[in-house]
C-alpha cells in the first residue's frame, strides 16, 4: 500500500510490545490503542481459530494470519491481510482523530487538503464493501451496521459543522464521556422552538448592534463583531447553562474585538452609556485618573438568564495588548474562589475570549495555559472562546502561525478543542453547552475556536482589500449569521416568516429610543461582602505620604510568632542547615532579641495572619528564597514532606499562601495582580528570582500595575519583591532597573523603594495593609544584606512606630558636617564601613529608603539640619543613566543644588568581571568621601 492509517504506519515488533501491555492492563496504554486492541480481540474471536486450531464461530482466518505473523517482524504491517472487521474499526478511530481536517467550519472559504486519510483505500477497503454489515457500528452507537451507514454517521458526527480534537486525551474516563458526547448527543442535536428563537433574538441583537452603530457613528473605531456575531448566542447560552450547573459567577477576559457588543448584549450596559460615549457627552470621572477608550473599559452586572437564574457577570478591563488579561483574569477569580466560594471551583468561571492571531502568536497564552493544573493557579478550568476571523491586523493565518491550528496550545494539557463554524450558531450554541458541561465535570480547561471572518478591515476605516483583496471579495458578498440562520429557520419551517424582521424593526426602534436619550435603567450589581471591602476603602491624598501610619504590633504576636517559627512537628527531621537556621531563629527572637531581614519578614506575615489578613506570595523558589534566606516551608530530610510554619500561629485567623511557581514572570505577575485586584484583605507578593527578570513581565508594570488606577479606577496592593545590588554577578544579576519604575511614577501611583533596615521592611510590608487605600509596591530587594552582619533590628522597634521614608545619620556631630551623601539601598553600609574605617568626620549619610512618592518634605530637612551650606551629592552604585539620579535631579534641582557620583554612563547595567566590579565600586566610594580626592 502507498497509503497509511495510524496501523499501517506502525512497526509490527511496536505493536506486539503494546498488545503484550494490554493484555497484562487494558488501562495501561494510550486510549486510542486500547481501542483498536478492543476490536483486533473481538476479531480475532469473530474471525481467528480457537486454541484446537479449529475456526471460530465459522471465521476464515488462518493460524498465520492471526498469530504469526501479519508481516514480517520489524516490517510495516500489511493492512491487506487485517480481518475487515478490524479495518472498519480502524476507520472510526481515524475519524475521531482526524476528521476534523475535512470538518466544514470555514464559513468563506474552502479549507484546505491537509491529508486526512479517510478515504476507503487508506484502510484496505472497497466500495463493494459498503453494503456489507459490520459489528463495529456499535463502536459509535448506531448498532450492526452496513459500512455505508457507518460512514454516513461519521461524516454526521465528524465532517459537519463541527470538528473535534480530543483523541490525544490521556484519562479514559474522560476520553469516554466525551466521544459519548459528541457522537450521541452531537448526532440528535437539535434544540427546542423556544431555544431557536432565543438564538435568532441573540442574533438580531448583535447584528443590528453592529449595523446601527455602523450607520450612526461612521468611521468611528469600534472593533465590530460583524462576521463573527454568534459570539452573542455563544455567551447567552453559555451563560444559561453554567447557572443551570450551579455557577454563580462568570468574569470574561477578552480584547478590543467585539466588546462593544458583548457589553451590550451580554453584560447589559445601558445602550444610553454606550451612546453617550460616541457622542462624546460623558462626563467622566477624571477625579482618580485619566480614563481610557471605551473599548478597553471592564464592567460588572448581575443578569437573569434564558431559564431565570441569576448570573453575576465581570469584564476585565485590558488594555490594547490582546492577550495581556488572561492571567489576570486567573488571578481574580482565584481571589474569589480562595475567599469568597471555599474554593468551590464550580461556582465562578473564566472565560477568556481569544483572537485567532494573538491565541496562536502571544507567549503569554503558553504560559497561561501552563498554569492551569498547578496548585498555585489552579482555577478549576477556563473556558476558550477563540473568535477566529482569520486575520491577525491585515496578516492572513499563512503569516501568523505554523500549527495547522491557532488552538493547538490545547495539547500541551489535554485540553479537549471544538472547531466550529460560525456561520452555523446552533452548532455554536452546541459548542457552548458542551463546554460548561465539560469544565463543570472535570475542572479543566477547553477550548472553542469559533471560525468565522471580520467583515471589515483591522478597524472600520481601514481598507482590508490592500492585503486581502481575494477573501474580501468573497465577504462582501456574504451573507451575515442571522441572515443565514433565519433563512435555514424558514427552510425548516421552524419559525414565522414574520419573525426575523419583527425582531429588527422592533429592535432598530429600541436603539433609536436609546439614542434620543430616552431613560433607560441600568441592570442592578449588589456588591458581596467580599467585594463591599474595596468600597470601604478610600482614594490616596497627597498629605497621606507626609508621614506613615502606626504599624507596631504587641509583643504576644511576636512571640506567637517566634514560636510557630521555631518549632517543627515530632519526629519531624529537616537539614542539617535548617536546624542551623531554626536555632538561629530561636537565638534571634528568645535571647538577642534582634531580627534579621528574613526573621522580620516572616514575623511581618505572621503578625498579618493574626489580624485576619491573607498572605500570598508566589515566585521561583520564593518557599526558600532564591538566597535561601526565607525558609517560610521546610522539607523533611527523609520523606521531603513539607512543613509550613506560618500555618500553625496559635491564633491565626488568617491564610497562608506560598507557592513557587513556574518559570514565568510575565503570567505569575499578571496572575498576582489579578488576585490583588480582587481583595485588599490579601497581601500578595511576587518575587522575581533576580530584579531584572521583571523585564520579562514588563506589560503587566506598563499597563496594568502603574496605570491600572489611572485607566480603569482599580486600586491593588500587589508588592514586587526585585532583588537588587551590585555585588559582582554581571550584568543580569545586579541592577533591577529602578530608573523604569521612576519614570513610570507619577500621581501617587505606586510605592518604590530600597530599604537598608529589616525593621523598616517589617513596616512597610504591614503598613500595605495598614493604609485606608491601596498601591502597589515596588521593592529593589536587598541580596548581600539579607546576612550582613549589621543588618539587624532590634524588637523593640517592631512593637511602635512606623516606616520611616527617610534615616537620617545619627553616628555624626551635624555641627561638623560639610557634606551630605544622599542614597539608597546597601551602598550606604560600603560607605558607612569606610567612613568609619578612615575616621572621617565631616560626611553625613542620608538613606532615602522610599523614592516614590518622594518624600521632598523630609529629605530636606534632614539635609537642612546639617546646615545650609552643606555641599550634597547623590550616591548610587548604578551608572549614571540608570537608577535614582535622573528621577533625584528632576524632582529636586529646584529645592538642593547637587551633584552625582555613580558608575560612568553605560548601555550595560554592570560588568561582567568581578576585578572591574571591584575598581568600579571602590571608586564610587572614595570620590563620595573624598578619599585621595
Amino acid at each position: 500500500m502507498d497509503k497509511y492509517s495510524y496501523i499501517s504506519n506502525a512497526h509490527v515488533a511496536y505493536i506486539d510490545e503494546l498488545y503484550e501491555d494490554y493484555k497484562k492492563d487494558p488501562e495501561a496504554i494510550d486510549p486510542s490503542w486500547k481501542a483498536f486492541f478492543d476490536g483486533f480481540d473481538f476479531a480475532i474471536t469473530k474471525y481467528g481459530e480457537d486454541e484446537k486450531g479449529g475456526a471460530v464461530n465459522g471465521g476464515t482466518a488462518s493460524k498465520a494470519e492471526v498469530n504469526g505473523n501479519l508481516a514480517t517482524k520489524g516490517t510495516i504491517m500489511d493492512m491487506e491481510q487485517l480481518p475487515k472487521e478490524i479495518k472498519v474499526r480502524a476507520l472510526i478511530h481515524a475519524y475521531r482523530s482526524r476528521a476534523h481536517l475535512r470538518s466544514k467550519t470555514n464559513p468563506v472559504r474552502e479549507r484546505r487538503d491537509r491529508k486526512a486519510l479517510l478515504d476507503l483505500d487508506d484502510f484496505g477497503l472497497e466500495k463493494s464493501d459498503l453494503d456489507t454489515e459490520f459489528q463495529a457500528g456499535n463502536e459509535i452507537g448506531i448498532g450492526n451496521a452496513k459500512l455505508s451507514k457507518i460512514i454516513e454517521s461519521l461524516k454526521k458526527i465528524y465532517e459537519g459543522s463541527m470538528g473535534f480534537e480530543y483523541l490525544y486525551i490521556r484519562e479514559p474516563e474522560m476520553l469516554d464521556w466525551l466521544r459519548q458526547k459528541i457522537e450521541k448527543e452531537a448526532l440528535e442535536f437539535d434544540p427546542p422552538s423556544d431555544d431557536k428563537k432565543r438564538i435568532l433574538s441573540k442574533l438580531n441583537e448583535a447584528v443590528v448592534f453592529e449595523n446601527f452603530l455602523h450607520t450612526k457613528y461612521l468611521g468611528q473605531k469600534r472593533f465590530s463583531l460583524e462576521g463573527g456575531e454568534s459570539t452573542i448566542p455563544f455567551l447567552d447560552a453559555l451563560i444559561t447553562k453554567a447557572a443551570d450547573l450551579d455557577a454563580e459567577e462568570v468574569m470574561i477576559g477578552m480584547a478590543h474585538r467585539g466588546r462593544l457588543n458583548v457589553l451590550a448584549n451580554i453584560m447589559g450596559k445601558t445602550y444610553e452609556q454606550i451612546f453617550s460615549e460616541f457622542e462624546g457627552t460623558a462626563k467622566p470621572d477624571l477625579t482618580m485618573g485619566d480614563g481610557d477608550v471605551k473599548y478597553h473599559m471592564g464592567f460588572s452586572s448581575e443578569v437573569p438568564t434564558y431559564h431565570g437564574k441569576k448570573m453575576i457577570l465581570k469584564l476585565a478591563p485590558n488594555p490594547s495588548h490582546l492577550e495581556a488579561v488572561n492571567p489576570i483574569v486567573e488571578g481574580f477569580v482565584r481571589a474569589k474562589l480562595d475567599h469568597q466560594y471555599g474554593n468551590d471551583v464550580s461556582k465562578m468561571i473564566p472565560i477568556l475570549i481569544h483572537g485567532d492571531a494573538a491565541v496562536a502568536g502571544q507567549g503569554i497564552v503558553y504560559e497561561v495555559t501552563q498554569m492551569a493544573n498547578l496548585k498555585g493557579y489552579h482555577t478549576g478550568g477556563t473556558i476558550h472562546f477563540v473568535i477566529n476571523n482569520q486575520v491577525g491586523f491585515t496578516t492572513d493565518f499563512d503569516d501568523a502561525r505554523s500549527s495547522i491550528y491557532c488552538t493547538d496550545v490545547a495539547k500541551i494539557i489535554d485540553a479537549p478543542v471544538i472547531h466550529v463554524n460560525g456561520d452555523d450558531p446552533e452548532a455554536v450554541v452546541y459548542a457552548a453547552k458542551l463546554a460548561v458541561e465539560f469544565r463543570q465535570r472535570y475542572k479543566r480547561d477547553i477550548f472553542v475556536d469559533m471560525v468565522c471572518y471580520r467583515r471589515h478591515g483591522h478597524n472600520e476605516s481601514d481598507e482590508p482589500k490592500f492585503t486581502q483583496p481575494e477573501l474580501y471579495n468573497v465577504i462582501s458578498k456574504h451573507p451575515n449569521p442571522r441572515e443565514i440562520y433565519n433563512k435555514k429557520l424558514l427552510e425548516r419551517g421552524d419559525v414565522d416568516a414574520q419573525l426575523a424582521k419583527q425582531m429588527d424593526k422592533e429592535f432598530r426602534k429600541l436603539l433609536q429610543d436609546r439614542l434620543n436619550m430616552v431613560k433607560e435603567k441600568p441592570l442592578p450589581y449588589n456588591f458581596s461582602p467580599f467585594e463591599k471591602a474595596w468600597h470601604e476603602l478610600r482614594r490616596a491624598n497627597p498629605e497621606d505620604f507626609d508621614k506613615s501610619p502606626d504599624t507596631g504590633i504587641p509583643e504576644e504576636h511576636i512571640k506567637k510568632v517566634a514560636e510557630a517559627l521555631t518549632v517543627v512537628p515530632k519526629g519531624f527531621k529537616p537539614i542539617k542547615q535548617i536546624e542551623a537556621q531554626i536555632k538561629q531563629r530561636k537565638e534571634m527572637f528568645f535571647n538577642t532579641k534582634s531580627l534579621n531581614w528574613a526573621a522580620a519578614e516572616l514575623l511581618a506575615y505572621g503578625s498579618l495572619l493574626l489580624e485576619g489578613k491573607t498572605v500570598r506570595i508566589t515566585g521561583q523558589d520564593c518557599q526558600r528564597g532564591t538566597f535561601s534566606h526565607r525558609h517560610a516551608v521546610v522539607h523533611d530530610a527523609t520523606s521531603n514532606k513539607p512543613y509550613y510554619s506560618l500555618n500553625h500561629l496559635k491564633d491565626n485567623k488568617g491564610k497562608f499562601y506560598i507557592y513557587n511557581s513556574l518559570l514565568s514572570e510575565y503570567a505569575v505577575l499578571g496572575f498576582e495582580y489579578g488576585y490583588a485586584m480582587a481583595t485588599p484583605s490579601a497581601l500578595t507578593i511576587w518575587e522575581a528570582q533576580f530584579g531584572d527578570f521583571a523585564n520579562g513581565a514588563q506589560v503587566m508594570i506598563d499597563q496594568f500595575i502603574t496605570s491600572g488606577e489611572s485607566k480603569w479606577q482599580k486600586m491593588n496592593g500587589l508588592v514586587m519583591l526585585l532583588p537588587h545590588g551590585y555585588e559582582g554577578q554581571g550584568p543580569e544579576h545586579s541592577n533591577a532597573r529602578p530608573e523604569r519604575f521612576l519614570q513610570l511614577s507619577a500621581e501617587y501611583n505606586v510605592v518604590v523603594a530600597n530599604i537598608t533596615e529589616p525593621s523598616n521592611f517589617f513596616h512597610l510590608l504591614r503598613r500595605q495593609m495598614t493604609w485606608e487605600f491601596r498601591k502597589p509596591c515596588i521593592v529593589m530587594s536587598p541580596k548581600s544584606l539579607l546576612r550582613h552582619p549589621k543588618v539587624f533590628s532590634p524588637v523593640d522597634e517592631f512593637t511602635k512606630g512606623n516606616f520611616r521614608e527617610v534615616i537620617t545619620d545619627n553616628q555624626v556631630d551635624a555641627k561638623k558636617v560639610k557634606r551630605v551623601l544622599l542614597c539608597s539601598g546597601k551602598i550606604y553600609y560600603e560607605l558607612a564601613e569606610l567612613r568609619e574605617k578612615e575616621k572621617i568626620k565631616d560626611v553625613a549619610i542620608l538613606r532615602v529608603e522610599q523614592l516614590h512618592p518622594l518624600p521632598k518634605k523630609q529629605i530636606m530637612e534632614g539635609v537642612q539640619s546639617f546646615g545650609k551650606d552643606v555641599e550634597v551629592l547623590w550616591v548610587q552604585e548604578e551608572p549614571e543613566n540608570m537608577g535614582y539620579w535622573a528621577f533625584m535631579v528632576r524632582n529636586l534641582f529646584k529645592d538642593i543644588s547637587m551633584d552625582v557620583v555613580a558608575r560612568k554612563p553605560s548601555a550595560s547595567p554592570a560588568t561582567g568581571y568581578n576585578k572591574v566590579h571591584l575598581e568600579e565600586q571602590k571608586s564610587i566610594l572614595e570620590k563620595a568621601l573624598k578619599i585621595n580626592a
